[in-house]
């Protein structure tokens, strides 16, 4: 079992749920079946959950591969821990920024960007060197 990658999709999976708590929250006490109702809020609350569904798989699949390719336990912590909190830092700062900047928006997304870069590059060395 490809251990290591589990411990962060455990950990990205709540993530995920606790950012679409607030969705249902606010759709559920406005009696908003789908979208936004308008509300800027609301608006931020449904992206901030969609941006974590919109990067987490890929840079799960890509840890798994690079996981099952013989990537040291020490680089996969690594990335995972740091992928982690770049999405942890990334919706605190859409949320507190309203959808605007945010140095924790910024940040999270660009440390996002920077884990799932390395790891497709991993991926691909590991790919061509066992062609």
């Amino acid at each position: 079992m490809a251990n290591i990658t589990a411990l962060y999709a455990g950990l990205c999976g709540v993530l995920v749920i606790a950012l679409a708590f607030r969705v249902v929250q606010f759709r559920r006490s406005g009696k908003v079946g789908l979208g936004t109702g308008g509300d800027p809020d609301n608006e931020v609350r449904v992206r901030a959950h969609a941006n974590a569904v919109e990067y987490i798989p890929l840079a799960l699949i890509l840890m798994l591969v690079a996981e099952l390719g013989g990537l040291s336990a020490f680089w996969l912590h690594i990335f995972g821990g740091v992928f982690v909190l770049a999405r942890l830092v990334h919706a605190f700062g859409f949320t507190a920024s309203g959808g605007g900047y945010h140095p924790g928006r910024f940040w999270g997304t660009a440390l996002s960007w920077v884990v799932i870069l390395v790891l497709a590059a991993i991926d691909i060395g590991l790919a061509v060197k066992n062609l």
